[in-house]
């Protein structure tokens, strides 16, 4: 079979220093939290931030994706009465950060280009109430920053908090996702393009004070071992995750350039077919964590590739709005999504699927596809 993700044949290419870092972490038994976070934490931010005269990004590595999102909401004050535009095309842990925080989400609509946030959708959503907006970078591509800001009031702060949990090394007009706007939020789940061997998290952002405030939320509130000036949480990062992705970390671009390659191949191959694909905005730098094309016949070609032995996938099948746990918040009509939802389908795609499979995946394909 060949998955959507090998992370098989990722960890056997790294076998050696995923032991190594393995090894190390029990050696010292640094196992939450402590100087294999830190390490990755710097490395990452470094990896991320651009000459500038604003303040360095900095990096706090927490334990997941979700908490990563919802910490960095609870540090700006988005809390109760507040509400936060979300797109309704994205993963559940989105709109459940912000409930986490106690605020109301409010579903967006997308561009049906690039599937991201819609600056339109997102300035007739704007209320007095609106504390944040959450761009989501979905399937590696960046949504438009500047259209998104240029619809909020002027008038008072809104934050554009950036979810980038698929977006790890994508740009936007040059600067890297996650280090613009208030602050950016990153997933480490196992098949991201940097994931680590477990669940991990990280909050990317230039403001020292906000930063501090994330480092004691995630802490149980504290600074020192039995000082806790706040009400925390346990959201630490582990030592072993820090580690494993430190040592991940230097293979990253070479993994993207593969990953835009494997790509390239798709849409050479399927969009002359007239098939729909990903289509980046201008400016935005795609690093391709899903690949995802339209078809009038999902189901009949999700069968004849289970067949032929290739996995395939939908993200996502059924969006926010209409999700049982959010209904209750859904407003507006949100015609582009629901154009779209049940003609996507995601094909396999990472860093080593190698061209014999992909030629597999693309003859099974368009042997049965419609567009």
């Amino acid at each position: 079979m060949i998955p959507l993700v090998n992370l098989k044949r990722q960890h056997d290419e790294l076998a050696s220093e995923l032991q190594a870092a393995y090894d190390a972490v029990l050696g010292e038994t640094a196992f939450i939290g402590g100087s294999y976070v830190e390490a990755f934490e710097k490395a990452f931010a470094t990896m991320l931030d651009d000459p500038s005269p604003e303040q360095p990004l900095q990096c706090i590595g927490v334990s997941s994706g979700t908490s990563a999102l919802s910490l960095l909401l609870e540090a700006l004050g988005v809390g109760p009465g507040d509400e936060v535009i979300v797109p309704t095309h994205t993963f559940a842990a989105t709109a459940e950060s912000v409930l986490h925080v106690g605020a109301t989400p409010v579903f967006a609509d997308i561009e049906t280009s690039s599937y991201t946030l819609s600056a339109a959708s997102v300035r007739e959503l704007v209320t007095p109430r609106t504390k944040a907006v959450v761009p989501v970078h979905i399937y590696g591509t960046a949504a438009d920053l500047d259209a998104i800001a240029a619809a909020l009031p002027t008038d008072r702060v809104v934050h554009i908090i950036e979810d980038t949990a698929q977006g790890h090394l994508g740009e936007w007009r040059g600067r890297k996702l996650g280090a613009q706007s208030s602050g950016g939020t990153f997933s480490f789940y196992p098949g991201k393009n940097l994931g680590a061997c477990g669940d991990a998290g990280a909050v990317t952002v230039r403001d020292p004070k906000v930063a501090n405030l994330i480092r004691k939320l995630r802490d149980h509130g504290r600074m020192s071992k039995y000082e806790h000036d706040i009400v925390g949480y346990n959201h630490r990062m582990d030592g072993l995750q820090g580690a494993f992705l430190s040592a991940k970390l230097p293979h990253l671009r070479a993994w993207t350039e593969r990953r835009r390659a494997v790509a390239r191949r798709y849409d050479d191959a399927l969009r002359p077919k007239g098939f729909k694909t990903v289509e980046p905005l201008d400016g935005a730098t795609s690093v391709y964590h899903l690949f995802v094309v339209e078809v009038a016949n999902r189901d009949e070609v999700q069968k004849a590739l289970q067949a032929a032995g290739v996995a395939s996938g939908v993200h996502y099948p059924v969006p926010l709005h209409r999700q049982p746990a959010f209904t209750r918040w859904t407003t507006a009509a949100l015609p582009e999504t629901e154009s779209i939802v049940d003609r996507i389908m995601s094909l396999p795609i990472c860093p080593h699927l190698t061209d014999d499979e992909q030629a597999h995946v693309i003859e099974t394909f368009l042997a049965v596809a419609r567009p």
